[in-house]
């Protein structure tokens, strides 16, 4: 595409006026306009990138100063991605660039009367280029991993209650030449119930399953920065970790540090590109695996003995007994996130007992596991008091707790993940 790019009179009255105007962060220049990309305009493409492309020129006018930086740019460009896919250096034509070329980032720019200084990116289209220098343009890529940016500042841990600096960081992130595949949620809707800093700490594979399938992916990233301002429009120190899994498990972790608060957007986008390259190093050495939990379903037995039909209450979550079992409310006490895990297998392992899910958490109190039982709920209870529980109630609401265990509390505490909170 052409890469002329037309600049206002007014913009170019208003740098001569200033004689020098100095601009930071990532703007994407294409289809002739300047954009600035945040998280709800996140960059799936496929192109390749070549970044930290420096220029300086002087031509009679800014606006022509500028445009002849952008097409060095473009020459510099193509010759560092030649160097990079096939070894040797390349040239090509203006015009032939021009047709390869999808975008221009501005990393950094300054604009005088008939000066352009600038340090540039240039998006190369991946099926084009790849096809000039012979190389494939389709790569290996992990499976779906939905991602969580979560940003601790001031203490407090936030995702997308409210659009943060590290969500428009991996909003500006391109994907596209990266071999993990991300799924970026929007922020909106659901998503700042579902995606908050609390979900991250919980290993529950039952929760974790359900928003995964809400979200179509296998796995799960979250990428964390704490940032500590030293004073205001000081220094900023940010302290990254890559974390992988519903436990939390670190990949990386580093610090980065900008002179003041103005470099915040440069050294956010170090830090997501730091922590990808972590990632993919983790996918290629094998250990990026997805949790085999977090695609387990209880197995569907066949059904050997007649379907008896029978009424019940309408109940539009009682999958249990549309797979042909027996749905059983069973009220547990959860004191811990642990226990909810535990008692969800224990009761697995009751005969007879095709699936536990809890279907009602309240970590601390009181919870609600739906069981799915072959046979008559009456038949359940002397299965769960062979096996060290008090049953209380009848029917298909029963309350149990171990045997001489208090109500609430008393238990012991689950062991802590390896989760970190700065």
């Amino acid at each position: 595409m052409p890469i002329r790019r037309p600049i206002s009179r007014h913009a170019i009255r208003l740098t001569l006026a200033l004689a020098l105007v100095v601009t930071g962060g990532v703007v994407l220049a294409q289809d002739d306009q300047i954009t600035n990309q945040g998280l709800t305009s996140a960059d799936g493409s496929g192109s390749y990138e070549v970044g930290g492309i420096q220029v300086d020129v002087t031509a009679k006018t800014a606006e022509l100063a500028r445009e002849g930086g952008w097409r060095i740019a473009q020459r510099k460009g193509w010759s560092m991605l030649s160097q990079r896919l096939t070894g040797s250096g390349g040239t090509l034509s203006d015009s032939a660039l021009d047709s390869m070329v999808s975008g221009i980032v501005v990393e950094d720019e300054q604009i005088g009367p008939n000066r352009y200084i600038a340090r540039l990116g240039v998006l190369f289209s991946r099926a084009k280029a790849g096809a000039m220098l012979g190389v494939a343009s389709e790569t290996q890529r992990s499976g779906p991993m939905l991602t969580i940016p979560l940003q601790y500042s001031g203490g407090t841990g936030q995702v997308f209650e409210q659009q943060t600096d590290w969500d428009q960081a991996w909003g500006r992130f391109r994907t596209g030449n990266s071999a993990i595949d991300y799924v970026r949620p929007s922020g909106t809707g659901p998503d700042s119930l579902l995606l908050n800093a609390g979900q991250t700490g919980r290993p529950m594979r039952g929760w974790w399953r359900t928003i995964l399938d809400q979200y179509g992916a296998s796995d799960i990233l979250v990428p964390v920065v704490h940032l500590y301002r030293q004073w205001p429009g000081g220094p900023i120190i940010g302290a990254f970790e890559a974390r992988h899994g519903p436990d939390n498990r670190i990949i990386t972790r580093f610090t980065l540090r900008v002179g003041n608060s103005d470099g915040l957007g440069v050294l956010l986008d170090a830090g997501v590109k730091r922590i990808d390259d972590a990632y993919q190093a983790s996918l290629r050495n094998g250990a990026l695996k997805a949790d085999p939990s977090l695609s387990w379903r209880p197995p569907s037995a066949a059904v050997t003995a007649p379907v008896v039909e029978e009424e019940t209450p309408a109940d539009t979550g009682d999958t249990a007994a549309a797979a042909g079992g027996t749905a059983i409310n069973l009220q547990v006490d959860t004191p811990g996130a642990a226990s909810v895990a535990a008692t969800e297998a224990a009761l697995r392992g009751v005969p007879g007992v095709r699936s536990a899910i809890t279907t009602s958490l309240a970590l601390g109190g009181v919870s609600v596991v739906r069981v799915s039982f072959d046979g008559d709920p009456a038949a359940l209870r002397p299965l769960l008091e062979s096996r060290g529980w008090t049953v209380i109630g009848s029917g298909t609401t029963l309350r149990i707790r171990r045997a001489g265990a208090p109500t609430q509390g008393g238990a012991a505490a689950p062991p802590a993940d390896n989760a970190t909170s700065g």
